[in-house]
């Protein structure tokens, strides 16, 4: 069904695979025909260096939603901000519940709203769409470049390069700066065959997940779509499998382009954005994914990750032992804090499950609704526990589902069809209760993405899978069912696009600015803190420690509820490591009283006690250590932490509590280490054996002349861990740009653009 290369391969005329062994005879160098990706060419056009290997990128257009955009315009706006220099869309699709916390959501969409006019962007009301499909509707463009501050943030389908970052890359670009990244490695994606009938693009995804997730093979990488199999599928369903790339933990992706993408653009009154890309007649791949589409069968990722994948078959077939295998790797998603079993959802040999979710930018696409409506037509949800809703991704889709049909088909079966909303993806609506299974062709399964609080004594369950098998499994009253298994005639219903919902509802300032606009703030929109340089020296107290092989953004900064905080610094940071390290947050308070002593130009050992005898034995060693030169603040070690969302809020919070830096084995993703970087924060790697490490919780690491180390562009930082004496131990930064150091010495990104750096 699908098969990792080994070695890199060429590929020929967009056919035909050749691997790498050595010896392989092609008309091209390797560096030659690798510069021949698709990928290649779009960076290199967007390129503002004259260096291939070392980029500066400048994106065609940033798009951010309601829980990012606050942020990121405070940001942008401390640093200096007049106008955006190019088109950037405001969604409100995620705080779009105006119920939850009183005035703040609808506060930070007013915000939004006088933003726009002021700085020149463009406002889409609530419920009109998620951010994903107004992109894909309004602003993908073949060969072009799109930022998001949302980690799905994924065009490539459409011939767009597009990558989801935290606020302060795009903050970046909103200053006429640049994105600098290496050179990212190409990864070809040879899709061969054709899905059979009742197979949809999220059970190719989750195949695709499971097969390379596990193993980093495309980890910040470019997944490039190619081989004859593109062909075979809708413009609508390669973006349902697109969008789902961000799971693998891959940089961006790109599709070959064809008549069925500039039908895309052409139903959409957009016929001139589209533009035809191919690899050329030699390319070169750092690697290679085959995937024989005809093999593929109903998938369901099982909680509590994307990649815990099998076909649903599979778990029919060996149900006790599969939710067996899932209950003990619950062990160690949930730390053990709440009972978990899976068990009583074994009916009659078969699992019911008690809820079914058709949302957001991977799963209320047209097709997967008009197919979904197909399914359950003429049948019932029936009245026990089961529950089933379906969310449009936008509303010319949902006007389109009310003129065809479908909506009163799936009405009509009890099934509850809801506005343009990104809730079910993050906890902020559709929460199951407690102990409740929930099957949603949605993005992520992590745990409490769902809404559940372990500190409240919940939890409940989400597994992925395909609109198709949803409606399946709801046609037969929640007992979990592939589509192959249902005799079903798909229409194949033929959209049309109607733009006078955007042109008669969305704020488009078409890129004119009105400087005389009045930003609208409610009581919750807060400004960032003030935040210290880099000191000379450190002091940093472990305030964590997280053992999990991954460690989620979710678990850094919870989703749902907390989502209403997000334009206020202080008050989200009390949520942060809320459901995996309850008592995260009073160990760093306590623990940043010394800086913030040492701001006021008081003595930081007054304000904390327990750092005397630490202080004691640093200047055994090093005596010229104290006042003027010292820094205080807190750390956490997680073995792979910022798997998943790419909001900055995982690393802010924990500046905005006194953080000035994480220790990992390695990080997850670019986006979470970038984050850190742009805090000001020292994304430190440590080569220990995370089970024996040579610090524990509570322990204090003193580093001397830090401030040097990183300016000078130390390889390793040599530490200390302070107890009776000091232990040395050796730590790593990792490969930074020469801003990305200069960012970290002034203490974050607005005080690096408030010094006037370039």
């Amino acid at each position: 069904m699908i098969k990792l290369y080994d070695n890199g391969v060429y590929l020929l005329n967009g056919a035909e695979i050749v691997e790498d062994t050595g010896n392989v005879q092609v008309p091209l160098s390797k560096e030659e025909a690798a510069r021949n990706t698709m990928a290649y060419g779009i960076l290199k056009a967007h390129n503002t260096s004259d260096n291939m290997e070392n980029l500066q990128i400048k994106f065609d257009k940033l798009t951010s939603h309601d829980i990012t955009f606050v942020g990121i315009i405070q940001t942008a706006r401390a640093s200096g901000l007049e106008k955006f220099p190019v088109p950037y869309v405001l969604t409100n699709c995620h705080n779009s519940l105006c119920a939850v916390g009183g005035t703040i959501n609808e506060d930070d969409h007013m915000f939004g709203l006088t933003c726009a006019k002021k700085y020149g962007g463009v406002y889409v009301p609530p419920h009109q769409a998620v951010i994903h499909q107004f992109a894909r509707e309004m602003l993908a463009g073949g060969g072009r470049m799109i930022l998001g501050s949302d980690s799905h943030t994924r065009y490539g389908a459409l011939g767009t390069m597009a990558m989801g970052e935290g606020g302060p890359e795009l903050v970046k670009q909103l200053l006429n700066k640049t994105y600098d990244i290496k050179m990212p490695g190409v990864i070809a994606i040879y899709l061969d065959g054709e899905p059979m009938k009742g197979v949809g693009p999220q059970d190719v995804a989750l195949a695709i997940i499971g097969a390379v997730f596990k193993n980093g093979y495309v980890n910040n990488k470019v997944m490039e779509f190619v081989g004859p199999g593109v062909k075979k599928l809708s413009a609508d369903f390669r973006i349902g499998v697109d969008v789902m790339t961000t799971e693998t933990t891959c940089l961006s992706s790109i599709w070959t382009t064809d008549e069925k993408i500039e039908e895309f653009y052409e139903i959409h009154g957009r016929k001139e954005d589209y533009k035809e890309l191919n690899p050329g007649a030699v390319t070169y791949y750092d690697g290679c994914v085959y995937v024989n589409l005809s093999e593929i069968r109903p998938m369901i990722a099982m909680p509590f990750h994307p990649s815990n994948v099998y076909t649903i078959d599979e778990v029919n077939a060996n149900l006790k032992d599969i939710l067996h295998d899932v209950e003990q790797k619950a062990l160690v998603s949930l730390d053990g804090a709440v009972e978990y079993s899976l068990q009583d959802k074994i009916r009659d040999g078969k699992l019911y499950v008690e809820q079914g979710i058709i949302a957001g930018c991977a799963g209320g696409g047209f097709e997967n609704i008009c197919a979904a409506a197909d399914i359950i037509k003429g049948r019932n949800i029936g009245s026990d526990a089961f529950t089933f809703s379906v969310y449009p991704a936008s509303m010319p889709v949902y006007m389109e589902l009310v003129k065809n049909g479908a909506v009163a088909d799936l009405m009509e079966a009890g099934t509850v069809v809801k506005t343009a909303f990104c809730g079910p993806c993050f906890g902020a609506g559709d929460t199951p209760a407690n102990n409740a299974f929930s099957i949603r062709h949605t993005t992520r399964n992590f745990p409490n993405r769902e809404g559940s609080k372990l500190q409240s004594g919940q939890i409940s369950s989400v597994a992925l899978m395909d609109a198709r098998s949803i409606a399946a499994t709801a046609a037969n009253k929640g007992y979990l069912t592939p589509a192959t298994a249902m005799d079903v005639e798909y229409k194949g219903q033929k959209y049309h696009f109607d733009s006078n919902i955007y042109a008669n509802r969305v704020f488009d300032s078409h890129g004119v600015a009105d400087p005389g606009v009045e930003i609208q703030f409610g009581p919750n929109i807060k400004d960032w803190p003030e935040m210290s340089a880099l000191p000379e020296n450190l002091i940093v107290k472990v305030v964590s420690e997280i053992h999990d092989p991954v460690t989620t953004t979710d678990e850094l900064i919870p989703s749902g509820e907390t989502s209403s905080y997000r334009s206020n610094p202080l008050g989200l940071a009390e949520f942060a490591l809320s459901r995996k390290d309850p008592a995260y947050v009073g160990r760093a308070k306590e623990v940043q009283k010394a800086q913030k002593a040492i701001e006021a130009g008081t003595c930081p050992l007054d304000a904390l006690e327990e750092l005397k005898p630490v202080m004691e034995t640093i200047r055994k060693t090093y005596p010229e250590v104290g006042e003027g030169n010292i820094g205080v603040g807190s750390t956490i070690f997680a073995v792979k932490p910022g798997d998943g969302s790419a909001r900055e809020q995982a690393a802010s919070c924990q500046k905005v509590l006194g953080g000035w830096a994480n220790i990992a084995l390695e990080y997850a993703t670019k986006r979470y280490r970038s984050n850190l970087i742009n805090w000001g924060m020292l994304p430190f790697l440590t080569d220990a054996d995370h089970e024996n490490l040579p610090f524990k919780n509570g322990d204090y690491i003193f580093v001397p002349d830090v401030r040097k180390a990183v300016a000078e562009k130390a390889d390793v930082i040599k530490a200390y861990v302070v107890g009776d004496d000091l232990k040395e131990i050796d730590l790593r930064l990792g490969e930074l740009t020469d801003a990305e150091r200069q960012i970290i010495l002034d203490g974050c990104l607005i005080n690096y653009y408030k010094a006037g750096r370039k």
